[in-house]
């Protein structure tokens, strides 16, 4: 199997993979996602998306590095956006790829979850 490299990253995710890493950057939970979302992968994702506990917690999905989501990926982002709304938080997915957002324009989630071209602007909007 054919290793991907990520640019701006020394971490590298093999095809079928799925890399989650959390940080904060003011005061807003950033989980930056690199590989596929899928139903073999999605569990790393919704686990890093839960901040039950969390008073109004507010989350950016940064996407730029994720090559492919299916249903269950779709699944795991609207659960974790009622949620979180619920909680009187928020959840904003920044920088998906032209066939991501494709994938997320067709089912509709651009409409129900905030998109936005660049992880700066979900952050900033």
């Amino acid at each position: 199997m054919a290793e991907e490299k990520m640019t701006g990253t020394e971490q590298v995710v093999q095809p079928g993979q799925l890399s989650v890493e959390a940080s904060t950057t003011s005061g807003v939970h950033v989980i930056t996602v690199a590989g596929e979302i899928d139903h073999h992968t999605g569990e790393a994702l919704r686990q890093a998306l839960d901040l039950s506990g969390t008073p109004r917690p507010r989350v950016v999905v940064d996407m730029q590095r994720v090559a492919f989501i299916d249903s269950s990926g779709i699944n795991v982002l609207i659960a974790a956006h009622r949620a979180l709304t619920e909680a009187g938080g928020s959840l904003r997915l920044a920088a998906p790829g032209k066939v991501v957002l494709r994938t997320l324009s067709l089912v509709g989630v651009d409409t129900v979850i905030d998109c936005h071209e660049t992880l700066d602007q979900a952050l900033t909007d």
